[in-house]
């Protein structure tokens, strides 16, 4: 009974990884959200104009 429990748990495990790697690929995918990350890319190459960070 524990290996059977065991083995039932590894696959759910697996099966919840799998499911939220798919959503988080198609999240990243979506073209609706291109424009949100094209954004995010250029945060770190724009330059500080507030001179609180000194």
């Amino acid at each position: 009974m524990h290996v059977f429990l065991s083995n039932l748990a590894q696959t759910f495990g697996l099966l919840l990884f799998i499911l939220a790697f798919v959503l988080v690929l198609i999240y990243a995918l979506a073209p609706g959200n291109k424009s949100k990350f094209d954004r995010a890319s250029q945060l770190p190459l724009e330059e500080d104009t507030e001179n609180d960070h000194v």
